[in-house]
């Protein structure tokens, strides 16, 4: 499945790993302002923000599984198989999306989170799919800006949308049910632990890192919330990029995910196909690739963002390595 996370040092990042047994071609992706980014309803946007992020194009519609805009604000969309659902028709008075069109309904046109929960009230999410042999996925979202997070749930009973208060999301099960869970974990500390077990007893601790002990290392995506909330809480870095980006990295490579250890059908395996890291104030999309631990970055800015054109990056995946001698 896929953890995603924020992280705040001078600047704000964003990003996430993508697992799945298979990849389908993903690009890094700028969209420029003058795209026409049409909508199935909704028309066509001839000028809106430019967003960067990674997506797989299709009939040359840019199919995006998480981004961030110009103006900062980031978005990504992680499996909810099961729980998502959908509105099966348009509805009067709403903004009729359909689910693939959610990501660049927001990020072309909000600035900020308190934007993008307006637009989310008056939203009609549609089932509708992007092809037909494309079925809709089942999906919910987090939204980020450098002031607030938050977490968008289609579900049976309508949209929810949850503050999210430790920058992180993965899978299933529902949101609050990821927090309430946590509770489980309040003893978990960075520290050596104190004896509370007996007084009377001499116990000590007996290996570094005690403290996290009960920590979970499976790969369920409950397991890898609270593993990846917990890092992510109390992560310790310099403020330059550098630092920064590299702690990002280190973030969310304790939720990877190694070929063999997570069969999902015979002689198939989930991997963590790739992992980003945007600097959402600048614009810079880093990323890693299974096959490519290097980090590779693509700069927004460097490109002509009135432009009318996509600008496609193939990812980097064939591994590079450092000979020193």
């Amino acid at each position: 499945m896929c953890t995603a996370a924020t992280y705040q040092t001078s600047d704000f990042y964003f990003g996430r790993t993508l697992d799945y047994e298979s990849s389908y071609g993903e690009e890094i992706v700028i969209l420029p302002r003058k795209y026409k980014l049409p909508f199935l309803h909704m028309g066509v946007s001839e000028q809106h923000y430019a967003i960067i992020g990674t997506a797989h194009i299709a009939n040359g519609y840019p199919l995006f599984y998480d981004a961030v805009n110009e103006k900062g604000l980031c978005m990504a969309g992680l499996n909810f198989v099961g729980n998502a659902c959908y509105a099966a028709r348009t509805a009067d008075d709403s903004d009729n999306v359909a689910q693939y069109e959610f990501i660049p309904w927001i990020l072309s046109q909000c600035a900020d989170t308190a934007e993008a929960r307006a637009f989310i009230q008056r939203l009609n999410l549609l089932d509708t799919p992007f092809h037909a042999q494309m079925p809709a996925a089942q999906l919910h979202w987090i939204i980020a800006d450098k002031n607030q997070t938050i977490t968008v749930e289609s579900m049976a009973d309508g949209i929810h949308v949850y503050e999210n208060p430790v920058g992180v999301l993965t899978n299933n099960p529902p949101f609050p049910e990821q927090m309430f869970r946590l509770n489980d974990y309040m003893h978990l500390s960075p520290k050596q632990p104190q004896n509370h077990f007996a007084k009377e007893l001499p116990l000590r601790s007996y290996s570094r890192g005690m403290g996290a002990l009960g920590l979970p290392g499976d790969l369920s995506s409950q397991s890898r919330f609270v593993r990846a909330a917990f890092v992510r809480a109390n992560s310790v870095s310099g403020n330059s990029e550098t630092e920064s980006v590299s702690q990002f990295f280190h973030i969310l490579g304790a939720v990877d995910q190694q070929r063999g250890c997570c069969e999902v059908k015979d002689g198939q395996y989930e991997i963590t196909i790739y992992t980003s890291c945007c600097n959402a104030d600048k614009g810079i999309y880093y990323y890693t690739t299974y096959n490519n631990h290097q980090i590779s970055a693509v700069h927004m800015h460097h490109e002509n963002l009135d432009s009318s054109q996509l600008v496609c990056c193939p990812m980097q995946t064939k591994e590079q390595i450092c000979h020193q001698n």
